[in-house]
């Protein structure tokens, strides 16, 4: 039964935001895999006790899945019970347009990365029947502010559509899209949300619902004030 015994998660874009909120949530009840752009001695104290981390820069989708494989490998992992593809970058567009590098690395590292790394980490979670879960964006429906983002969301949204028919039986495969929340991620995109930040869900909220949408294995899920008014950050099945 999930959340039985402690499971083997790998959580990318692990070391800030959602992903590390994610990561505080699962920490004592699991082990624990992270990954993020930032150097060992950047995150050291910032990550949950007994966590390990990995230096991987998806903006170089190859090197990354090359980087999260070796360090899977160093902690004699053979098998993954999740895998929580996180990471993620956004630009702020100017007049509705995305400059070409910033194109390419929300590309890169939003869609490419996790189209590589998905593929290369398929072995390890069919050896635990385990689950494969994309972090999208209630923006992949279209956002004039980040275009580039919300085709890369859009794009993992019909990524995880396919994976979920391919892998049925093997792997379970969701995306999860969660709205605005309360993380640095606005302000590295140069987007100043002003009052409007008030309405955005704390990141430990959004985290909890997160959990609670991955042990469901249910795909698609929004991760918006609608879930969080009906109790989806303190009910539902723990993982």
């Amino acid at each position: 039964m999930i959340g039985a015994t402690r499971r083997r998660i790998l959580i990318t874009g692990g070391n800030t935001g959602l992903g590390l909120a994610l990561a505080k949530k699962l920490s004592g009840r699991h082990q624990i895999l992270l990954s993020g752009r930032k150097s060992q001695a950047e995150v050291a104290g910032t990550l949950p006790p007994g966590a390990g981390y990995v230096v991987a820069d998806h903006a170089d989708p190859e090197r990354s899945v090359q980087t999260l494989i070796a360090g899977i490998r160093d902690l004699g992992w053979d098998r993954l019970d999740n895998a929580v593809l996180n990471a993620g970058t956004g630009m702020m567009a100017h007049d509705g347009l995305d400059t070409v590098s910033a194109i390419r690395e929300t590309l890169d590292v939003n869609l490419v990365a996790t189209i590589l790394q998905a593929q290369a980490l398929f072995p390890l979670l069919a050896k635990a029947r385990g689950t494969l879960t994309l972090i999208g964006s209630v923006a992949h429906k279209g956002s004039a502010n980040v275009p580039a983002y919300a085709a890369s969301k859009a794009g993992l949204h019909g990524f995880a559509r396919a994976l979920r028919s391919e892998w049925s039986g093997r792997v379970s495969v969701q995306v999860l899209h969660p709205g605005p929340s309360k993380t640095g991620m606005h302000a590295k995109a140069g987007y100043e949300p002003g009052r409007i930040r008030a309405l955005f869900l704390d990141a430990d909220d959004v985290a909890a619902m997160m959990a609670s949408a991955i042990a469901a294995r249910r795909s698609p899920v929004t991760i918006s004030w609608i879930r969080y008014f009906n109790g989806g950050a303190f009910t539902g099945r723990k993982l």
